[in-house]
């Protein structure tokens, strides 16, 4: 949107992690206020607005009428850890927060790299936004000590890596499945 930037594209002015979204992967979107490529968006309106305020939470309006069914579904992003982002990033610092993340991106970084077999990325990529860091590290150390997994094809170390998130998952009561916006009317 022409006139906005934000010196924080990772984490967006509603709480999205732009860092982990498959999108920002991608190189298609640069995260809210990134520059070129970033999509008009009525929440950066709202910003220019308000003062430029850099997260909504910042706002004394905050929660608006523009969040009203934001969580219902999911865009490339899945929102239904979109207000616990935000108590944590508040809580945690946004440094801190974003240093998290960051950790979460290597872990991502990593499942793309060795364990996508071409058919992965939407699951990695929510799987590592919506578990907790520690059983991320948990998963991915559980995978880097099976030695049998050396040599195996790209599929089959897939399918290893997709399994354990999947009972972490479970575990955690996560779905690794984007929500679908309900249709309106």
């Amino acid at each position: 949107m022409k006139g906005f930037t934000r010196t924080e594209t990772r984490f967006s002015l509603c709480g999205l992690q732009c860092g982990l979204c498959t999108m920002h992967l991608g190189g298609y979107c640069p995260g809210c206020g990134g520059g070129v490529g970033n999509q008009s968006c009525a929440i950066a309106h709202c910003s220019l607005e308000h003062g430029e305020i850099q997260f909504c939470w910042e706002c004394p309006e905050y929660p608006c009428s523009r969040y009203e069914g934001f969580d219902d579904g999911d865009s490339f992003a899945p929102h239904r850890n979109r207000r616990q982002d935000i108590v944590q990033a508040r809580e945690l610092g946004l440094e801190a927060f974003v240093a998290r993340q960051a950790e979460k991106r290597t872990i991502l970084d990593e499942l793309l790299a060795h364990y996508n077999d071409g058919r992965r990325k939407t699951l990695f990529t929510t799987a590592v936004y919506l578990l907790p860091l520690e059983e991320l590290l948990t998963v991915m150390n559980a995978l880097e000590s099976r030695p049998e997994l050396t040599g195996k094809s790209i599929k089959e170390r897939a399918l290893a890596a997709v399994d354990l998130l999947q009972k972490t998952a479970d575990r955690q009561g996560i779905k690794l499945k984007l929500n679908k916006k309900p249709k309106k009317g």
